[in-house]
C-alpha cells in the first residue's frame, strides 16, 4: 500500500468516531422531539452502532451515566422495542441488543405511542357517551343542558369514528402494510 494510501485510509478512519457522533446526536435530538429522554436517544444511537450486545455496565460506562438512570433507560427502551433483552448473558449480566431496523423501529415505537391514546380515549368514550345519552333523554333535563349535551355528543361521535380509523391506521402499521416495498437491510 502507498504512502497516499495509507495516509486516506488512515484519515478516514480518524474521522469516523466524529461521523457516528453526528448521526447519534441526530438520533437523539429526533428522539427528543417525540418526548424520548435525550440521553435514552443518545444510549439508543450508541447501540445502534454497536455491533454486539451490551450490557448495562458498558452502557453506563459509555454514556458516564448512574446506575439508575441507565436502568430506567433501558426499560423505557425495552417497552419501546427499540433494544430488546437477550436470552443469553455475559458473566452473569444480562444482555441487550439495538433494533437497527429504522421501518422496525418507527412500527414499535409508534405503533405502541398511538395504541395508547387510542386506549386511553375509547375508554372515556365509551364511558361519556351513554352518560350524554341519558342526558339527552332524560325528561327532567332543561331545553339548554340538553342542546349542549348534543353538541358534546356530536364532537365525540366524530371523535370516536376518527379513533376507529386510527386503530385500522395502528393496525395497518404493525402489519408493515405501509412499508412493505421498503428496502430492507440486505437489500
Amino acid at each position: 500500500m502507498g504512502k497516499e494510501a495509507a495516509e486516506d485510509q488512515n484519515h478516514s478512519l480518524s474521522y469516523r468516531p466524529e461521523l457516528r457522533e453526528k448521526v447519534i446526536d441526530a438520533i437523539a435530538n429526533t428522539m427528543d422531539l417525540y418526548g424520548v429522554n435525550h440521553s435514552f436517544g443518545q444510549l439508543y444511537g450508541i447501540m445502534y452502532f454497536e455491533d454486539q450486545p451490551m450490557t448495562l455496565e458498558e452502557m453506563k460506562t459509555s454514556m458516564n451515566m448512574s446506575k439508575s438512570n441507565m436502568s430506567y433507560a433501558v426499560r423505557s427502551l425495552t417497552e419501546s422495542q427499540m433494544i430488546y433483552k437477550l436470552e443469553e448473558k455475559r458473566e452473569r449480566q444480562d444482555l441487550y441488543l439495538a433494533e437497527t431496523n429504522f421501518f422496525t423501529t418507527f412500527q414499535n415505537f409508534f405503533g405502541a405511542k398511538l395504541q395508547r391514546e387510542i386506549d386511553v380515549m375509547q375508554e372515556s368514550l365509551r364511558e361519556v357517551i351513554p352518560k350524554l345519552s341519558e342526558i339527552i333523554l332524560a325528561r327532567t333535563t332543561l331545553p339548554e343542558e340538553r342542546e349542549d349535551a348534543l353538541r358534546d355528543l356530536h364532537k365525540l361521535q366524530h371523535a370516536e369514528q376518527y379513533y376507529e380509523w386510527l386503530q385500522g391506521f395502528v393496525d395497518q402499521l404493525r402489519d408493515g402494510v405501509f412499508y412493505k416495498d421498503a428496502p430492507h437491510e440486505s437489500d
